[in-house]
């Protein structure tokens, strides 16, 4: 089998660290094999830093403690370079979120597999892989 890269949207990261058996068992493999080269990018330590400021209910995720548990778990975090912006000049509007946009378009600048749960980002690019989670 050759070598993957896979980047990580905000929820499957968090379902990853937080609850690994929610993931279909093909995604819990790809992510842990050693050949695989698997990202979490800058932005969505932001969203989440963002989300905890909201003080929403139920949302008891640290930015910090994420950051520091991904790293943890072997994945390598994705700065956001100006380069990567570029594609969003030029992208449709399928989807208004800016931290799925720029996920989508570091996607596509690296190549990477984004591996998400929100299906409409799957009409930004073949490289974006729809994860149903396990209840």
């Amino acid at each position: 089998m050759s070598r993957r890269v896979y980047l990580l949207d905000t929820n499957i990261l968090l379902t990853a660290l937080i609850a690994p058996e929610r993931l279909p068992a093909e995604v819990r493999t790809w992510l842990s094999q050693p050949r695989n080269d698997v990202f979490f990018s800058a932005a969505s330590i932001w969203e989440i830093a963002i989300k905890c400021s909201l003080q929403r209910e139920g949302f008891t995720f640290r930015p910090e403690e994420i950051h520091a548990l991904a790293l943890e778990t072997g994945f390598t975090e994705l700065a956001i370079q100006s380069d990567h912006g570029y594609p969003i000049a030029t992208m449709p509007w399928h989807h208004r979120d800016p931290f799925d946009r720029m996920l989508v378009a570091q996607a596509q600048s690296l190549p990477a597999h984004l591996l998400t749960t929100d299906s409409v980002l799957k009409r930004y690019s073949e490289l974006v892989v729809v994860v149903g989670l396990v209840a």
